[in-house]
């Protein structure tokens, strides 16, 4: 329901606030006018369904309750799935949210870096004249060696657009090593740092929910990223299952398939299809 604290705080008019429905909850059939400019049939059912995040979490292919996942691509969700909300001092102190998920359970997570970083770079490199084809440039990051420098992805010195490059070096300059000196040594910096934030994300989550993880599902674009799958187990010393790549669709899907009863219903009935009909790759530590 709404905060009735919250209303009075903003001193918005309730009448304003529709009703909340839970997702999964069938409004009816598609207004003739929004089918004449879809082309879609009247008889089309309207569903409520989970948000973008939430519906990804109902399309990750866990297996059982002991996971974490990670929806990563610009940016990062890394958290838990749990029965009822963290609301402690020590979930507020590290930054952690209680976000509402589909058939009530609690998506409790942190929003941590992404491959905003690499974008930017690559974005820099191809304006100065030297494009870099991704899957080459991947390659060349993981024929580096481990114990490069780390810097900190959630640090608000890699939000802003343009010279990510010249950000990225000052920051590990300024940690007394090298500066990277190639695209691929940017790129295994970032790499490095994202799989290690990962990690002590995870870390603390389990600290703060007493919930245990035997292992990371990567879904979303991140889930094509070999090497920071590969990484993120090695820093994590958990297997990591990556894909589906569009996990928040098949959520999505899935909700408006259980509503009218084309599926079975629970979420994990619904993630035994996601994991039946999806490719996933599995990386061990």
């Amino acid at each position: 329901r709404w905060s009735l604290r919250l209303i009075d705080w903003f001193r918005v008019r309730p009448s304003m606030l529709p009703p909340l429905e839970q997702p999964g909850s069938v409004r009816g059939d598609l207004l003739p006018a929004i089918a004449a400019r879809t082309g879609l049939s009247t008889s089309t059912v309207v569903t409520t369904v989970g948000s973008h995040s939430a519906s990804a979490v109902v399309g990750v292919p866990a297996t059982d309750s002991d996971f974490a996942y990670i929806a990563g691509g610009a940016w990062s969700l890394v958290g838990l799935e749990l029965a009822a909300p963290v609301l402690t001092p020590d979930a507020l102190e590290a930054n952690f949210t209680n976000e509402g998920g589909v058939d009530g359970r609690t998506r409790f997570l942190r929003n941590v870096g992404g491959l905003w970083l690499l974008q930017e770079c690559m974005r820099t490199w191809a304006t100065e004249g030297r494009p870099q084809e991704l899957a080459a440039l991947l390659s060349e990051a993981a024929d580096l060696p481990a114990g490069g420098p780390l810097i900190d992805v959630d640090d608000t010195t890699f939000i802003a657009a343009d010279d990510m490059q010249g950000r990225i070096a000052a920051t590990v300059i300024a940690t007394g090593a090298a500066g990277p000196a190639n695209p691929a040594a940017f790129t295994r910096v970032i790499h490095d740092s994202l799989a290690a934030a990962y990690a002590r994300t995870i870390e603390v989550a389990v600290r703060i929910s007493g919930r245990p993880v035997e292992v990371i599902h990567v879904v979303g674009e991140g889930s094509q990223n070999a090497l920071l799958c590969r990484l993120t187990a090695t820093a994590t010393g958990l297997p990591v299952v990556a894909g589906p790549v569009e996990a928040p669709a098949l959520g999505n899907v899935l909700v408006q398939a259980r509503a009218i009863g084309a599926t079975p219903g629970t979420i994990e009935d619904l993630r035994a299809i996601v994991t039946a009909s999806t490719e996933l790759t599995r990386y061990e530590p």
